[in-house]
């Protein structure tokens, strides 16, 4: 579930997985949190539409909190909070 109350312009950190398809992008979502700690937020980017379902999945499955999850001219955003 997403927090709609969240701040879209604070964050930790970002991660562009623009081009890239599955599985790429969560493979290289597990190498970006594996260099945070935890509460802190990450911005990812994405052209893949398969990430709109496999990102919560990643999320609900580690225990972090999905923050923000929209949809900009051929564009995912998602802003995740790091258990």
């Amino acid at each position: 579930m997403t927090d709609n109350t969240y701040d879209p312009s604070a964050f930790d950190t970002s991660l562009d997985t623009t081009g890239l398809y599955c599985p790429e992008p969560i493979m290289l979502m597990h190498n970006k949190v594996r260099d945070m700690v935890p509460g802190q937020v990450l911005k990812v980017i994405a052209t893949d539409p398969a990430t709109i379902r496999d990102v919560p999945k990643f999320c609900q499955f580690l225990g972090h909190q999905l923050l923000l999850q929209e949809e900009s001219d051929d564009h995912y955003v998602y802003l995740i909070r790091l258990a």
